[in-house]
């Protein structure tokens, strides 16, 4: 069964950088494709950045690749996000997922951002100006 323990959340100034941290159940960070998502109430989920078994990353836009880095430890069955000049913007619950069914897209096999599984309780991230 496929589970993640979320860990990093606070609340910061505007500009600051925290790091965030997911470690997976064997299923989990084993899988394919995972991935940061976040969501803020009224909402709908929004996947921000998935890794693939190989390392290929894709970041949801530019914005969030030029300060946000996603990376896999797989020492610790962990997966991280880097997260730096935060913004109030970035106020949202952060959680991990994963999808061992999903095979990527292409040749690469690169990971989309939706229909993800295995989801965790989420860690607040709260960015005040």
């Amino acid at each position: 069964q496929g589970q993640w323990v979320e860990s990093g959340g606070e609340s910061v100034q505007d500009g600051r950088s925290l790091r965030l941290s997911c470690v997976g159940s064997e299923l989990s960070f084993n899988s394919f494709c995972v991935g940061w998502f976040r969501q803020t109430p009224g909402k709908q989920r929004e996947g921000i950045a998935a890794m693939n078994k190989n390392g290929l990353i894709r970041y949801v836009n530019d914005d969030i690749k030029g300060r946000f880095t996603i990376s896999r430890d797989r020492a610790k069955n962990t997966l991280n996000l880097q997260m730096n000049n935060l913004k109030p913007e970035d106020n949202a619950k952060y959680d991990c997922a994963s999808d061992p069914g999903q095979s990527g897209e292409g040749k690469k096999g690169n990971c989309r951002l939706y229909n993800y599984k295995d989801w965790g309780q989420g860690t607040q991230v709260t960015v005040s100006s």
